[in-house]
């Protein structure tokens, strides 16, 4: 009886031990994910989406050889903490409550850190950390962006993205974890590179440095000696993006990991000058999404028939990942587009602005497809004026200089001041939204079916700005609502500010 109660034991162990072997290669092959965004570049500033400048963008270009390329992406608006929280919630601005910059530390949703952290994802950030979350700290496992020696990486340093991917993958390694890891490329965010910034040479040198002279200019600024000195910069900084997300793949290459990770990148918005940032026209919005799943989507592929937004992304990443979704979402997966298959109610996608980093609530909403861009302002009554991260521009102070003596720049400069309440643009053939055509007759047809879709949508989303919209031609009752949004800001801001007793202990301590 004894010999038969070792051999009984002696099975179960080898038994066991064959089960465990076969359950090891199913979680160590569990699909890892790797989040790459770059931070105020244009979809148009890189190479496979028709730069007119070459040699921007080697590394992106050959990402899009590898991947799926989305050629109608957009996020939902022209700012960066807004729209990265709606990338991470799947849902729109007014339901996530992040719509402008600031702390929401009851919201209500799961964040992807959340859903991927509950599935048994490691989860490391590195950079825009502060804007990825609806506060801090939030529950990531670490902020790659600090260092071994607790000092903070520098962010336009392209090795430290290197270094910090690297670090994140083998922390995840030594827990026995497949990794999500969210890498954020402070370029081309200002300030630009710049020969000689901050009193001394720049340290971290693009590999390419671009010239005004060879720069394109878009169609949405103007020809002006200065302004391409700034785009100059601007497309420096583009490279060094670039070079950026080269020492992350190569981290990633030498892990072992690439066959094995899910890779989606992406611009949060447009370039940080005039009509592009802090907006949501076409160049405001169009984001250069590119999505590598192994063994799913066609190295190479450009995907043209459908128009994603990046309130998709969570349900598409969480399908991929094989996690399951929340039950709310404004989102919905696109993951069937990335098997090659073809999806219903993709012809348009939304967009949401609220405010701006400094607090100043300037509501707007959109709806594009692939050939129109209807705008909603609603808080243009032709006397406030838009607060948008432009301003500072060395483009946007030339163009005030400029309008003093040029009456097409200074009716340029109006629009951008003041605005008008509704726009409509025929993005296909005015992608930089130069003619307002929401009082031309030929295109009554196409206005009125965005605005039915506009207000479908906000119906469906409980948009607080439904009611607004639906009176748009009251324009005394549109005042109202929006001095009432701005009057609930200015309460928040007070809340936030600091007392000068607060302020005065910690000058003491």
């Amino acid at each position: 009886m004894k010999s038969c109660n070792y051999l009984c034991c002696g099975v179960f162990v080898l038994f066991a031990t064959f089960v465990s072997c076969l359950d090891l290669p199913a979680k160590s092959n569990r699909l890892n994910l790797l989040l790459v965004t770059v931070d105020d570049m244009s979809c148009d500033s890189v190479g496979v989406y028709g730069c007119e400048l070459e040699g921007t963008t080697p590394t992106m270009d050959r990402l899009a050889s590898q991947s799926l390329r989305f050629e109608h992406a957009h996020v939902t608006v022209g700012n960066c903490n807004p729209c990265r929280n709606v990338m991470f919630s799947g849902l729109i601005s007014h339901n996530n409550k992040v719509e402008g910059f600031y702390k929401v530390t009851d919201p209500g949703w799961p964040h992807m850190v959340d859903l991927l952290q509950e599935a048994g994802y490691y989860a490391g950030i590195h950079g825009k950390v502060t804007h990825s979350s609806p506060y801090q700290p939030y529950g990531w496992d670490d902020d790659l962006t600090i260092l071994p020696s607790g000092q903070k990486a520098h962010i336009k340093d392209a090795k430290a993205y290197g270094n910090s991917t690297s670090r994140g993958i083998e922390i995840a390694k030594k827990s026995g974890k497949p990794f999500f890891l969210s890498i954020n490329i402070s370029d081309p965010h200002k300030p630009f590179w710049s020969q000689v910034r901050g009193g001394g040479e720049d340290p971290y040198v693009p590999s390419r440095i671009f010239n005004a002279e060879e720069v394109p200019v878009p169609g949405f600024l103007f020809e002006d000696p200065e302004v391409r000195e700034e785009l100059a910069l601007y497309y420096s900084s583009v490279r060094r993006a670039d070079d950026c997300l080269n020492e992350i793949l190569k981290a990633l290459k030498k892990s072992g990991q690439w066959d094995n990770t899910m890779i989606v990148f992406l611009s949060d918005h447009g370039m940080p000058l005039p009509f592009a940032k802090t907006q949501l026209y076409h160049h405001s919005t169009r984001t250069p999404l590119m999505v590598r799943l192994p063994k799913v989507t066609e190295a190479g592929k450009v995907e043209k028939k459908h128009m994603v937004s990046i309130v998709d992304l969570l349900p598409t990443v969480l399908d991929a990942l094989d996690v399951a979704k929340p039950r709310r979402l404004d989102g919905r997966s696109f993951y069937s587009i990335l098997k090659g298959q073809q999806q219903k109610g993709r012809d348009f996608v939304i967009k949401e602005y609220n405010e701006n980093a400094g607090r100043s609530r300037d509501p707007m909403r959109g709806i594009q497809t692939k050939t129109h861009l209807y705008l909603f302002n609603p808080w243009s009554n032709g006397e406030r004026v838009f607060a948008t991260a432009t301003n500072g521009t060395v483009t946007c102070k030339r163009m005030v200089k400029l309008a003093e003596e040029d009456e097409q720049m200074n009716d340029r400069l109006e629009l951008y001041r003041y605005r008008v309440p509704q726009e409509l643009y025929h993005v296909k053939r005015d992608p930089d939204c130069l003619e307002n055509l929401i009082e031309h007759p030929n295109h009554e047809k196409v206005r009125n079916r965005l605005m039915v879709l506009l207000e479908e949508w906000m119906v469906q989303t409980k948009d607080p700005l439904l009611e607004c919209f639906q009176n748009r031609d009251e324009p005394d009752l549109v005042e109202a609502y929006i001095q009432k949004l701005e009057e609930e800001s200015n309460l928040r801001r007070k809340k936030e500010k600091p007392s000068n007793k607060t302020q005065n202990s910690k000058k003491k301590s």
